[in-house]
């Protein structure tokens, strides 16, 4: 059989991507963690004698399985193995509690609930119980089983919903996101193929695996053929053992996965803290310029930083063998595949890779609009050489007296400050300019408080209009994140330091 990666990427569902990547190369490893190791081949075997046992529990095509499961080998199986019976899945991040379980819970209309008993401190089973769930099962040690030869035929198109992906809620109640499998597997295709990986790479996966990042890195290990390695908990320097056991090649996850290694990188001077690595990729939170210039001067390695959300898995990706100047300005090129509209200084996008709605109808309708092109809510350009520039969001848009002010524009200035880790520039209500503008800084371990005039100095000197300069400054030990890719939770920081309500008595 000579199947190619773009060839393997006509596979109409993630279930048929398994058995031709099984067919091609089933003794070479997809997954490595802890010690254990799973063959493309084991891959498929085990995920069918899994479907059996799930078939056996009363799951069918249709069913709707919620899992709630950290990033293991068996969260994998158990995937595809869903995928395998066609049933319709809804991955929760395993950080997630009762407010943002129940509510996953009750909108997918759950029949069955996977979980790992007690992970990490938390009962997980308990919370289940608490919260009225239906069929749960604990899937953490031992994962149900059953003789592959009860099953039905596997699902034979890849235009259905059989996904359920919950934005991340850092602005209000989480969405219910439908996908398809083709629309997975177009979304993972455009990341493979814009990173020029190949069979020789070996990845890793440092993120929820119930995260849409999961089966989007997961369609790039089916499309190449090569392995990944699992971190249930990632954390620097006790991760680097296994990076460096294994051989990565290519690690990542978003911009604050970068800033971790280059800063794990600066206390090691002269000695390269993953010897092979050689591309750090990821996406899913704006990147500073300066951060990539810092990443490939320092690390030694290149950085491709892509555009994606739980709505359409991959947008654009940057290519290794692009400029520093487009690798360090912009999101990279989309696919051939994915079709970019500004409108309004809004991106809008259309294509294979494009979820298929909300679980809310009315979502639905405002999302999208008259020509099906999906409202994305960021800002930015598309550039001559047909490169995207993200330049913020609409509702990160601060106006002040009239003017729209761009966070994105100085949250990367102040990157460049040594005294910043990290900052988060959020507009807060004022009675004289309608909004000002608060820069909150994370303070770098060791380092001098800032002080507001410092700040603005340094930002006049970097070519900042006066217009758009702070007018107040917090400093904090460690911004507010969420649990999946590190965003910034700027929500909780407008909660935080927005003015009191004037008293009306």
């Amino acid at each position: 059989m000579n199947e190619t990666p773009h060839s393997l990427s006509s596979a109409r569902t993630l279930w048929e991507l398994v058995v031709r990547r099984a067919a091609v190369t089933p003794d070479r490893p997809v997954l490595l963690q802890d010690g254990r190791r799973l063959t493309f081949g084991g891959l498929r075997s085990r995920a069918e004698r899994v479907a059996a046992g799930l078939y056996g529990m009363g799951v069918r095509p249709g069913t709707v399985v919620a899992w709630q499961l950290p990033t293991r080998i068996e969260t994998a199986v158990l995937s595809f193995a869903l995928a395998r019976l066609g049933a319709v899945q809804s991955p929760v991040i395993p950080f997630y509690r009762d407010r943002e379980v129940g509510f996953a819970l009750r909108e997918s209309k759950a029949e069955f609930f996977a979980v790992p008993g007690v992970w990490r401190g938390h009962d997980h089973t308990q919370m289940a119980r608490r919260l009225g769930a239906k069929g749960v099962f604990e899937a953490y040690g031992a994962l149900p089983d059953g003789d592959p030869s009860v099953l039905p035929p596997p699902p034979a198109e890849g235009g259905s919903v059989r996904w359920i992906y919950w934005t991340s809620g850092t602005t209000s109640d989480p969405k219910g996101v439908l996908h398809t499998d083709r629309s997975l597997i177009a979304g993972g295709a455009c990341l493979a193929h814009a990173l020029r990986l190949s069979a020789d790479d070996v990845g890793s996966m440092a993120f929820p695996y119930a995260h849409i990042a999961g089966p989007d890195y997961t369609v790039m290990l089916l499309l190449y053929g090569f392995p990944a390695v699992m971190f249930e908990h990632f954390a620097l320097p006790g991760a680097l053992a296994e990076y460096r056991r294994h051989g990565v090649t290519v690690a990542g996850g978003s911009t604050a996965f970068y800033s971790l290694f280059l800063a794990e990188q600066r206390r090691r001077p002269g000695e390269k803290v993953i010897p092979t690595l050689r591309l750090l990729a990821g996406g899913g939170a704006p990147k500073p310029p300066g951060l990539y210039h810092a990443v490939v001067r320092e690390m030694g390695v290149q950085l491709t930083h892509g555009y994606g959300m739980t709505e359409v898995p991959m947008i654009t990706m940057g290519d290794p063998w692009d400029t520093a100047e487009n690798l360090a300005t912009t999101e990279g090129r989309p696919p051939a595949g994915m079709s970019v509209r500004v409108v309004d200084g809004e991106i809008r996008l259309r294509g294979e890779a494009v979820c298929q709605g909300y679980l809310d109808p009315a979502q639905t309708a405002a999302a999208f609009d008259a020509d099906g092109f999906l409202r994305t809510g960021d800002l930015g350009h598309v550039t001559d050489s047909g490169h995207l520039v993200l330049t913020g969001r609409l509702k990160d848009v601060i106006i002040r007296k009239g003017e729209n002010i761009s966070a994105k524009e100085i949250e990367d200035l102040l990157a460049g400050h040594p005294a910043v880790a990290d900052s988060a520039v959020i507009g807060l209500p004022d009675a004289e300019r309608g909004e000002l503008v608060c820069a909150v800084v994370e303070r770098p371990p060791g380092a001098a408080v800032l002080t507001l005039p410092e700040v603005v100095s340094f930002l006049r000197a970097e070519g900042l209009s006066v217009h758009k300069l702070p007018e107040r400054l917090e400093v904090v030990d460690a911004l507010p994140r969420n649990d999946t890719l590190r965003k910034v939770l700027k929500y909780k920081l407008r909660e935080s330091f927005a003015p009191p309500c004037a008293d009306d008595g």
